[in-house]
């Protein structure tokens, strides 16, 4: 009997069960998985997560929404009022790092209960907004420290298309002295899969900035069977970057086919974006295969114009260490040496920002040289110019090996060619404080006179000079190392040379002898030695010996050079060495500055001479007109062996200045 009463109870329980399943399932709410749903997703990034509303329409492929998605800034992320373009506030000022109005996932409900594996095959972002947030201590907002997950990461999280509308980012970066915003949203492509393209637009360095980028799809950057194409335009300033090409593995950056173009008026205007200090230049354009592994970014294959010189070669960046690594290797067929003026602290000759003399009259280079930005990064760069070319210059060559390293520039060297000779530089350069502190030794080894002196376009000669000069000097600028440096210059050439008699005879103004060498009667003096023996103490360099001896006549000079007021003051003096008639034998003073030397001959001598006219009595006849320009040949022979040995000795620095 009980049996009986059970089995015609059984069906009203059973439907009782469905009646209140039925019951609940219209009852039920999504909402009420929030909490748990908020929970779990805030423990997975480390920051606090809410929605508004969430939503499921179950099925082989299940639907999941969620609207009124925010995460949070970092806890200890204090709220500050940061103004900006076109914002009168902020999500980051109200705490908040990102939100969305919906977030749309197609989970494969199949693949989870048969292999318990998450796929995604679609995500929907409709109007996400980001605000990215640093500081100027470096502190940010976007930096995620996720908890640790004991290890066990679970099955991989299969993504598939991700789908963007609305999307809206902004940045504010105290170290970078950047603000702008980005659009971002997903486009068609003819594989159905979506491209990503965005557009930039607000301040950076600042500098207005404005950049499109059109790529694949964003999830298919997990996907390294598969190229990722990349087109970037963007301008910073008036500075021009163009990539465009693919990249195999973007996660890793590998496997690229990357075409890089930059271009604008100045190479220093690519630190904000390089990280690496460069000196000003003129207009550049340059292009060249960009590539990356294991934290090395490759610019090979360069090829493209600084000036009027062209420039080739690669260079490599190593941006694993603290301090990034600059190793290069370049070079020129020709190059113009005036846009070489800002590796020595002057403007380049070229471009918007050219000049010829400062605005004060001053010469020698007066433009700070920064080492503090040098510090971005150590350099290794190796350069070579197979030609050179400039107005009134004798250079046919150049090489140089440049290394910083912790701030401290070496150049070692730094060699110009000339005809068979050189002009070989060791420069180092060093932080002192607000100042350079500027050590340099320049050798010159059989350095072509001819070459020299065609230059200059008034005279010529032949033979070669040989020497060495060394400077130790502090300041802010090349001008001021100069200015207020020590050191010392010896200059020798020995017999066998020549020089133009042009240039002899007007040193001592022999104006019958200029005339006849002008003709080319004679063309040249044969020279016996050529000693120039300058010392330089805080600025002014004084001559201890200025002797020019050829068989025509000695020419001594005698005074000072002030490098700090940019000044002459020397005299020069000529003895001839056979008679002559029509020169006049007096001093010459060379004064003046830099930009605008004078040259005249000192009156006190020349009115003697008129004076004994008048003591002999032959005022008024051919002879007084002639007396003054006699010379009888009063000049010696064998200065030289007496000058080349002390010049030629090695020179040193002042002791004054090795105490600094």
């Amino acid at each position: 009997m009980p049996n009986t009463v059970r089995r015609r109870h059984w069906p009203f329980v059973v439907g009782g069960l469905v009646a209140l399943v039925i019951v609940a399932a219209l009852l039920f709410r999504w909402d009420w998985l929030i909490p748990t749903v908020e929970r779990r997703a805030s423990a997975a990034i480390g920051r606090a997560v809410t929605i508004q509303h969430l939503h499921v329409a179950l099925g082989r492929k299940t639907r999941i929404e969620a609207e009124g998605v925010t995460i949070a800034n970092p806890p200890d992320w204090t709220p500050e009022a940061t103004g900006g373009a076109g914002s009168s506030t902020s999500t980051s000022a109200s705490g908040i790092f990102a939100t969305a109005e919906r977030l749309g996932l197609d989970l494969d409900a199949m693949a989870l209960i048969r292999h318990r594996q998450v796929v995604l095959p679609v995500i929907d972002l409709q109007a996400p907004h980001i605000d990215l947030r640093q500081r100027a201590d470096g502190r940010n907002n976007y930096t995620f420290v996720t908890p640790d997950s004991g290890g066990s990461s679970g099955p991989e999280t299969k993504l598939g298309v991700l789908r963007i509308a609305d999307g809206q980012v902004r940045a504010v970066l105290a170290k970078l002295a950047a603000d702008f915003k980005v659009a971002v949203e997903t486009q068609d492509s003819k594989d159905g899969t979506g491209q990503i393209a965005a557009q930039a637009q607000g301040t950076y360095a600042d500098q207005p900035i404005k950049a499109s980028f059109l790529g694949g799809a964003l999830l298919s950057l997990r996907d390294s069977a598969t190229p990722y194409p990349v087109n970037l335009d963007l301008s910073n300033g008036p500075t021009r970057v163009t990539l465009a090409g693919t990249v195999q593995d973007p996660l890793a950056f590998k496997g690229t086919s990357l075409k890089l173009d930059l271009s604008g008026p100045s190479m220093d205007l690519l630190m904000p974006l390089t990280g690496i200090a460069l000196p000003a230049t003129p207009p550049y354009r340059v292009s060249g295969k960009l590539d990356y592994a294991g934290g090395v970014v490759k610019f090979a294959d360069i090829a493209g114009k600084v000036g009027a010189s062209d420039l080739a070669g690669g260079l490599e960046v190593d941006t694993r260490p603290q301090r990034p690594v600059l190793t290069a290797d370049l070079s020129s067929k020709l190059v113009d040496l005036k846009d070489l003026g800002g590796f020595i602290g002057a403007e380049p000759a070229s471009g918007p920002n050219s000049r010829r003399a400062a605005a004060d009259g001053r010469v020698l280079p007066n433009d700070p040289i920064s080492l503090p930005k040098l510090n971005a990064a150590d350099v290794h760069l190796k350069y070579s110019a197979a030609r050179i070319q400039g107005r009134a210059q004798p250079l046919d060559n150049m090489r140089a090996a440049l290394d910083i390293e912790n701030g401290q520039v070496h150049l070692h060297p730094l060699s110009f060619g000339i005809g068979n000779g050189q002009i070989i530089g060791d420069i180092t350069l060093a932080s002192a404080g607000q100042q350079i502190h500027a050590k340099a030794t320049i050798d010159f080894r059989r350095v072509d006179v001819g070459k020299l002196l065609n230059a200059t376009g008034v005279a010529k000669g032949a033979g070669t000079i040989g020497g060495r000069a060394v400077i130790d000097g502090t300041g802010r600028s090349l001008a001021e190392i100069l200015g207020f440096g020590n050191g010392e210059l010896k200059l020798f050439m020995g017999p066998g040379g020549n020089v133009s008699a042009l240039l002899v005879d007007l040193s001592g103004l022999q104006f019958g002898n200029a005339l006849l060498s002008a003709l080319g009667i004679p063309d040249r003096a044969t020279l016996q030695c050529m000693a120039v023996d300058l010392t330089l103490e805080k600025g002014l360099a004084t001559a201890r010996t200025m002797v020019l001896d050829t068989d025509e006549a000695r020419v001594g000079a005698k005074g000072w050079i002030s490098l700090n007021r940019e000044m002459l003051g020397l005299v020069l003096e000529t003895d001839a060495k056979h008679f002559s008639v029509g020169s006049l034998p007096t001093p010459i003073d060379v004064g003046g500055t830099f930009a605008n030397p004078s040259v005249a001959p000192q009156a006190g001598p020349l009115a003697a001479r008129g004076a004994a006219a008048v003591a002999l009595g032959i005022v008024g006849t051919p002879l007084a007109a002639l007396l003054p320009t006699i010379q009888f040949g009063t000049g010696e022979d064998g200065a030289c062996q007496r000058l080349l040995p002390q010049v030629r000795s090695a020179p040193r620095v002042p002791a004054s200045s090795r105490n600094r």
